[in-house]
């Protein structure tokens, strides 16, 4: 059994072409390298002093081959900008986007850019929106997909109009002109944000952008309404929403900010019961109940119309201990509104509460009004009194009650947020949120309805835009039935990826919480809801001939001709005529426009290419779960009966570097300008835009992104760092060209060949990650790879033969192979998070034509030749036997000592043999692994060692063809000092003494003279 293991090795090795190669040793001497030539440093230990001119030491310096290259070190200031910039020139960035549109691809991938708002300058949550989705894109450009990505623009809405108008106002200003401020201000917005995107290196056809004010994509958002519309899910009704006093208008639920911090003056306001429910009123000495109810918004009290309770509840009738008030609250209540009112709470009876129906209260404020106590699911036990007060005209729930039970939706609040005269003289153009609520707690005091105020510190809605308070009022606006769409928007993410899984959760529930959608705003900066309405019935005009007619006319003219053409030519005869209604002069135009999220959710519809297209990939922040992502996906399912996206990625905010919210009073806003540029006070270097690039690729997106000084000092330095790899592999790479000088990975050495296989292994790492979206794992994969493989392993090995091997030998030709291929491979591999550095060492690096770039050259090119999983086991196996060598000499220097490795015949020894044909050697490639001066193969220690000679054992599992071939082989170790005297050439011990060179450095110094 033991001949035939040892017979299946040996084929492996003779399939590898199983070689000798004389390896060299360690050139442990950092080299410092200057743009264009080599300093005069010769090969040494890490501690060697400079030598004088003269000595042997220097006497062959000139015949060391020290890495060379243009390739500077350090790029810092001005150089830094002035050298991205030109790179960008240089390689072609303004045209990669095109170029590789017009090239043959058996694959697309559409990455659908969600529209940034144009209402200001760029900033950092742009600068990591905007990078992710490059990293993206160019990782699958350069792996041959031909990417569809179209940068755009949300460019409607009342930030955009409050900021263009400024102080002045709308007072005077007619809708056109209006709207012509607006599109100056959107346009000058958008002209900063693209120039900062551009300078991000950020891949894009810039010239051919989408805006939502553009006529073909409000044509386009109008055929998305009118399909709505023709399935009925669209709809004017009169109904409560969120409305803004202070913007005047109607907002969706995506518009809203929750206050956490908003302070209300909660009320506890009884409703004496003046018809007692029947079951009630059979209870004997059970009279003068009143209903307690609890609100946090007092002025909704003169609007109520009912008091809920909960069916399935138990409900008590208690008497207060203090003045034998009898108060009708839920059973769970009570304990916690005795606290509340301290006082003793007895219960008097109890009821289920489907035993409250048919019982009526006396409206505390209005005088002969009655309101009924009324079942509804929405009444909950965990705060107030577990009675509901009701305005239908002012919530959302209240306003299902009121459609159930046929109750009053009277409304006597206007659009600034006032009492109307409907409200009575008392309450008349009293603001509801100030004086109002004092004057109503003030009438429930004097009509002794008032428990108790307190003051409550809840969550409340505000406007995103203005950030003032929000109100629910009722008002005749167009809406979406969400509702029906709801089954279908579900069902459709079913079929989505989403990045992180967690989101979904978030994304089903704040669909769940919209149970219709307003999509009418009472603004003029936006696209208009084309609708007409009849003079004197106010019925609207909206039918598909209607909406057609209008989507042409803005797709030539744009929406302002909704403004400035006679209504005769928006409503022409054969579209009256078709649209079955009466002439022309019956007819007014409609003044609202659409929701801005109903026109950044239609973008699938007018910038995807094909009608039934979906994008591969919309990347938001978590915003946008309630936003864009959500209306999107809503607007698709409408028309589509399918979601606009195969898979989504949800990120995070950047906050500052202790994880705050960034803000100006705070003085932590980090300026992507400041960032690349510097700023003038010296706080931020000038980092470039790869430093801004790194931050975001090495976060980890999916949380709260923390930026600062010490995240983008930390990210130059890591860049720093993997420059001076990169230096590292050009220098030594001089004069090496892929094409004549390269050797056949069967020919190189094995060390070589292992670390092609570690490359491959490295490149499915990196392209792995970045499919999945991860960033940052392409980073730590990178990082370990140079510090582990490359930084601690593989170039303290190679040095030697790198620099005192004859420069067209074949130890040193396999090497540079070997350079060559890590050098493209990282590069390729860093090329999309870092472009700029990227093409800048492709401008250097041997084996293309001059004017080609790396992103027009494709992905990391790896071998299955390289995969040698023998291969792996010999050089891995010398490596564990190096491990126990270096913690015998405890730090020492390792050239010093001469190495006697002692294994038993078997598997293990004959893969060292495959590294070190001979007993001993100075030359092999075992030696050139161990950094040894002297390696000695035997089968056992020798019996004469020196006795004070340290001494290790240890083993290795041998893992071949699969598991089929494993073995757990012991060897032993012993260390001597090296026998040799060190050779003033390449400072290994390996000369017969210290003035002469050793054979290997003899033999080149001959040759060359």
């Amino acid at each position: 059994m033991l001949l035939y293991r040892l017979s299946a090795v040996s084929q492996t090795l003779a399939r590898w072409g199983r070689r000798s190669h004389r390896g060299g040793g360690l050139l442990s001497r950092c080299v410092s390298i200057s743009s264009g030539r080599c300093l005069d440093v010769s090969p040494g230990e890490d501690n060697a002093q400079p030598a004088e001119e003269g000595s042997p030491q220097t006497l062959y310096r000139d015949t060391v081959f020290l890495p060379r290259t243009e390739f500077p070190m350090k790029l810092t200031g001005q150089q830094l900008l002035d050298r991205e910039v030109q790179i960008q020139q240089e390689c072609g960035f303004a045209e990669l986007y095109s170029w590789q549109r017009e090239r043959k691809a058996k694959k697309e991938f559409c990455l659908h850019d969600g529209p940034p708002y144009a209402n200001g300058d760029p900033h950092v949550g742009h600068a990591l929106n905007k990078i992710l989705k490059d990293i993206r894109n160019r990782f699958e450009m350069l792996r041959g997909r031909r990417v569809h990505y179209i940068p755009g623009w949300d460019c409607h809405g009342l930030p955009i109009e409050l900021k263009a108008l400024g102080q002045l106002g709308t007072s005077g200003l007619s809708p056109l002109q209006i709207r012509q401020k607006a599109r100056e201000f959107a346009e000058g917005a958008i002209v900063r944000q693209k120039a900062a995107f551009q300078r991000w290196g950020v891949m894009a056809d810039w010239e051919q952008c989408y805006y939502t004010f553009d006529g073909t994509y409000e044509a386009a958002q109008l055929k998305v309404f009118q399909e709505m519309h023709s399935k009925g899910l669209v709809y004017q009704d009169y109904k409560p929403v969120f409305w803004s006093p202070s913007s005047r208008t109607a907002l969706a639920e995506a518009e809203l900010e929750y206050n956490p911090e908003h302070v209300s003056r909660a009320i506890y306001a009884t409703f004496p019961l003046i018809t007692l429910p029947p079951k009630v009123a059979s209870e004997e000495g059970l009279e003068n109940i009143s209903v307690l109810v609890w609100t946090t918004q007092p002025w909704t009290i003169p609007s109520n119309q009912a008091v809920c309770y909960m069916p399935n509840s138990q409900y008590s009738v208690v008497k207060r201990a203090d003045n034998s008030q009898l108060l009708l609250i839920a059973t769970e209540r009570i304990a916690s509104l005795g606290t509340l009112l301290g006082t003793e709470l007895h219960s008097v009876a109890t009821f289920t509460g489907s035993q409250l129906e048919g019982g009526i209260c006396k409206h505390p404020t209005i005088t002969d009004k009655q309101v009924p106590l009324l079942p509804a699911n929405h009444v909950t036990m965990t705060k107030g009194t577990g009675l509901v007060h009701t305005a239908p005209a002012h919530g959302m729930e209240d306003y299902s009650v009121a459609s159930h039970f046929n109750l009053s939706v009277e409304c006597v609040v206007d659009e600034d947020g006032r009492f109307t005269e409907l409200a009575g003289p008392e309450l008349q153009s009293l603001s509801v949120m100030t004086e109002g609520t004092d004057k109503v707690i003030s009438m429930l005091k004097e009509s002794g309805s008032l428990v108790l105020e307190e003051q409550c510190v809840h969550s409340y809605p505000y406007d995103w835009r203005t950030k003032q308070p929000m109100i629910i009022r009722p008002s005749k606006q167009w809406f979406i039935n969400t509702e029906s769409l709801k089954a279908k928007a579900k069902e459709a993410l079913q079929k989505v990826q989403i990045l992180p899984e967690s989101a979904r959760s978030s994304l089903l529930v704040m669909l769940d919480r919209r149970t219709y959608w307003c999509i009418s705003r009472q603004r003029c900066w936006g696209v208009p809801i084309p609708v007409f309405y009849h003079k004197e019935t106010g019925e609207p005009l909206l039918t598909k001939h209607t909406v057609t007619h209008i989507a042409e006319l803005f797709k030539d003219k744009g929406s302002n001709c909704w403004w400035e053409l006679p209504i005769e030519a928006l409503l022409p005869p054969e579209v009256l005529k078709k649209s079955k209604a009466g002439p022309v002069s019956d007819y007014v135009r409609g003044e609202d426009v659409l929701d801005i999220w109903f026109d950044s959710g239609a973008s699938w519809a007018a910038v995807l290419e094909e009608s039934d297209s979906k994008a591969d990939l919309y990347v938001e922040g978590k915003d946008q779960l309630g936003g864009w992502f959500q209306s999107s996906l809503l607007t698709s399912v409408a028309v589509r009966n399918k979601a606009p996206y195969k898979s989504l990625v949800v990120h995070g905010f950047a906050v500052g570097e202790k994880g705050e919210k960034m803000s100006k009073s705070l003085g932590n806003v980090v300026d992507p300008d400041d960032v690349i540029n510097g700023t003038k006070d010296g706080r931020l270097p000038a980092y470039g835009a790869d430093v801004l690039r790194w931050w975001v690729a090495e976060s980890n997106v999916f949380s709260e992104v923390q930026i600062g000084p010490s995240a983008l000092n930390s990210a130059r330095d890591s860049i720093s760092k993997l420059r001076n790899t990169l230096r590292f592999l050009l220098g030594n790479l001089q004069g090496f060209d892929p094409q004549v000088h390269a050797v056949d990975p069967q020919q190189m050495y094995y060390i070589d060949q292992y670390m092609l296989h570690l490359l491959r292994e490295y490149s499915m790492k990196v392209t792995d990650a970045y499919s999945e979206f991860d960033a940052g794992r392409v980073i730590r994969v990178l990082q370990a790879f140079i510090t582990r493989d490359l930084s601690s392993f593989y170039f303290s090995i190679i040095k030697d033969r790198m620099y005192c091997d004859p420069e067209d030998s074949l130890g040193r030709r396999s090497c540079q192979t070997a350079l060559e291929e890590i050098l493209d491979g990282v590069t390729r591999s860093v090329a999309p998070v870092l472009p700029h550095l990227a093409e800048e060492v492709y401008l250097h690096a041997p084996g293309h034509a001059k004017k080609e770039t790396l992103f027009k050259s494709g992905w990391i090119k790896s071998s299955s030749v390289w995969r040698r999983p023998g291969l792996e086991e010999a050089v891995e196996g010398a490596c564990a036997i190096r491990d126990s060598f270096l913690s015998l000499i405890h730090g020492k220097n390792i050239s010093q000592y001469d190495l006697t490795i002692a294994i038993e015949p078997g598997l293990l020894f004959e893969l060292m043999e495959s590294l070190q044909e001979e007993p001993t050697s100075t030359t092999s490639q075992l030696a050139e692994l161990m950094m040894a001066a002297r390696v000695n193969l035997t089968n056992k220690l020798p019996r004469d060692l020196h006795p004070d000679a340290p001494v290790s054992h240890g083993t290795f599992l041998i893992n071949l063809e699969g598991g089929v071939i494993r073995e757990d082989s012991p060897y032993s170790i012993a260390v001597m000092p090296a026998s040799a005297a060190r050779c003033p050439r390449c400072r290994r011990y390996t000369a017969e003494s210290a003035d002469c060179l050793c054979p290997r450095c003899h033999t080149m110094i001959s040759q060359a003279h």
